[in-house]
């Protein structure tokens, strides 16, 4: 028995949209992950790129369980004596709530080339509207999500 493998003209990219106000971060970055990696599809390969494009609005709403809000902190180095760098989540919110999902979502993708292939299918905005209208996607509902 032969293994198939998807080609490029097999593999067919659809667009979702994510509403992170409805569902706690992790629950939305982990489901966001899955749909950029391809695992929701029957043709899913972990070698290839056969995810789907992925649209996350109200990025501004992010909702954070817990004390995460006051806890939370990220780091950056620069890789210098001292050159520790770090952000509240309260701060990187008021600055770039953008970021909060950003880095979410990328931390649960591979590190790899092939996972900077699969975060460029990945658009997230502040607010409600979104550019990507022409593109026709589909509104996904996620499991747990908040009442």
């Amino acid at each position: 028995m032969k293994t198939v493998f998807p080609t490029k003209s097999e593999i067919t990219r659809s667009w979702f949209i994510l509403d992170a106000s409805t569902a706690p971060l992790g629950r939305l970055a982990s489901e966001a992950a899955r749909i950029l990696m391809g695992k929701t599809k029957p043709i899913f390969t972990p070698f290839l790129d056969t995810g789907d494009h992925v649209i996350v609005i109200n990025a501004d709403k992010a909702v954070l369980t817990g004390n995460k809000e006051n806890q939370k902190v990220y780091h950056s180095h620069s890789g210098y004596p001292g050159g520790l760098r770090t952000d509240e989540v309260a701060r990187v919110r008021a600055v770039r709530p953008v970021r909060l999902v950003e880095n979410a979502i990328r931390g649960m993708l591979p590190k790899t080339k092939l996972g900077k292939q699969m975060y460029r299918k990945l658009k997230v905005y502040a607010g409600d509207k979104h550019p990507h209208a022409a593109q026709k996607p589909t509104a996904m509902a996620l499991k747990n999500a908040l009442k």
